[in-house]
């Protein structure tokens, strides 16, 4: 009899294991452009570009170093990793059956009056085993689901580990133009100090009237009102950075050793990948998919809750009331358990509705995904473009704005030009300077942006 049960159940796993009801994921077809706006740029992966290659700067190598190690963020989501791994093991164990053990010894006393007195002992050994047959598909599709939110959060670290890589490199490139920019700052500070100076000199000397001596002073003035600003801007941009790499924002941020912001290395261009390869290779599009394919397993688990399931039980053990014949008591006892919906209002039905209605809704959110996603690479590539032309021309502004400068001082000291116009050209030298230097930052920024928008940063 018992080998006949066993029969039955190996004849009921194969013929029903295989059959899992639910439509199979299949990826949104979307009508991509072949390329991206790709101007001047080479074909190439970006992503086989190191970071350590690409931001030659060692101390901002140091920097992102400590950040991928100790930044909070990327904390979360490797101990993010470990919760899904274990819950992905946890919808894999369901496929199996469970089997447990138990051990009972007990000894009764009964008496009901008089003689009629007994001992009832009682010893007891099984191992139960339960088995829930995934007749329908249903433990497969909780399993393929917990595959694929264990893949998202993968994929989220490495995501999280691009966008620290690009957080501390623009941090690290503003934090160096402010410290350019305060340096500007304090030449033409001194520049003014010197221009009081020498207007003094000049007023007192009866050369000129009082004016240009007060104007020097109103320039000097507005020019040290600048430096506590700066400083403070400074400050906040290094207590960004140091919370970036996991520290308390106690300090400053040693960067001596460090290149200068006008010394940074630009590439000239960088890869572009084709669209179609580049979206499976970031890993935000990646995590996006692995969204929906979870969904898709939801509506799956949804719909074989609208069917009976199977659940198999047996206990294999020795029983005896006595504990020196309890080797010779061998007992086994097996059976099967049909559950199914038979009337619940439509319950199921609505659930199986809701599952397919949240799929539905991914469906458009991984398609706006895919949009934002070029749209970011065609914005970077257009904006690292630009940036280049921006700098030249802000360089050329400056060249011009020096040689002005240079040329009204000359002239202010020959008497041939008054001190209005030195002003002029102070002011329109100082303004120039300090464009140039914007422009470096934003054409390094421009790198950043574009080298993380075509996935790169995973490698060092």
């Amino acid at each position: 009899m018992r080998s006949k049960l066993i029969y039955i159940a190996t004849i009921l796993l194969v013929l029903f294991s295989s059959c899992k009801i639910g439509q199979k994921y299949k990826q949104p077809e979307m009508d991509i452009p072949q390329t991206f706006e790709s101007r001047g740029m080479v074909e190439g992966n970006a992503s086989d570009i190191g970071w350590s290659t690409l931001y030659q700067d060692t101390v901002l190598q140091g920097l992102i170093t400590n950040a991928l190690d100790h930044n909070k963020d990327m904390l979360v989501a490797a101990a993010r990793i470990k919760e899904m791994a274990a819950n992905k093991r946890i919808s894999f164990a369901g496929l199996f059956p469970e089997i447990g053990g138990e051990v009972t010894g007990q000894k009764e006393y009964l008496n009901y009056g008089g003689d009629n007195k007994t001992y009832d002992p009682e010893f007891r050994a099984n191992l139960n085993i339960g088995w829930e047959l995934d007749i329908w598909g249903k433990l497969r599709w909780a399993n393929e689901a917990g595959i694929a939110a264990y893949m998202q959060t993968v994929e989220a670290q490495r995501a999280m580990h691009l966008t620290i890589v690009a957080q501390v490199a623009q941090v690290y490139f503003e934090l160096k133009a402010l410290d350019r920019e305060l340096e500007i700052v304090k030449q033409t500070l001194e520049a003014r100090r010197e221009g009081v100076r020498f207007a003094k000199l000049r007023y007192e000397g009866g050369l000129t009237s009082e004016i240009p001596y007060r104007q020097s002073l109103v320039e000097l003035a507005r020019t040290e009102t600048m430096i506590p600003n700066l400083e403070n801007e400074i400050k906040l941009k290094e207590n960004d950075l140091f919370v970036l790499v996991g520290e308390f924002p106690v300090g400053t941020i040693q960067r001596s050793g460090g290149e200068d912001i006008s010394h940074q290395q630009i590439p000239q261009n960088l890869p572009v990948d084709l669209p179609s390869s580049l979206l499976k290779r970031r890993p935000d599009m990646i995590q996006a998919e692995q969204k929906l394919i979870e969904a898709n397993a939801e509506v799956g688990i949804a719909h074989t809750e609208m069917f009976p399931s199977l659940r198999l039980t047996g206990r294999l053990g020795l029983e005896n009331d006595e504990l020196t014949d309890f080797i010779k008591s061998p007992t086994w006892f097996i059976s099967g358990i049909l559950t199914g919906p038979i009337f619940n209002m439509g319950k199921n039905k609505a659930k199986h509705n809701a599952a397919k209605a949240a799929y539905e809704q991914e469906v458009y959110t991984y398609e706006k995904s895919v949009l934002n996603a070029f749209k970011e690479v065609n914005n970077s590539i257009n904006t690292f473009n630009k940036m280049k032309e921006v700098y030249r021309s802000q360089e050329a502004l400056y060249n011009s704005a020096k040689s002005y400068h240079e040329l009204a001082k000359l002239q202010y000291v020959n008497g041939i030009v008054s001190y209005i116009d030195v002003l002029d050209a102070q002011r329109q030298l100082f303004d120039a300077e300090i464009a140039l230097n914007t422009a470096i930052l934003n054409e390094l920024t421009s790198v950043v942006s574009l080298y993380k928008a075509l996935g790169g940063g995973i490698i060092k």
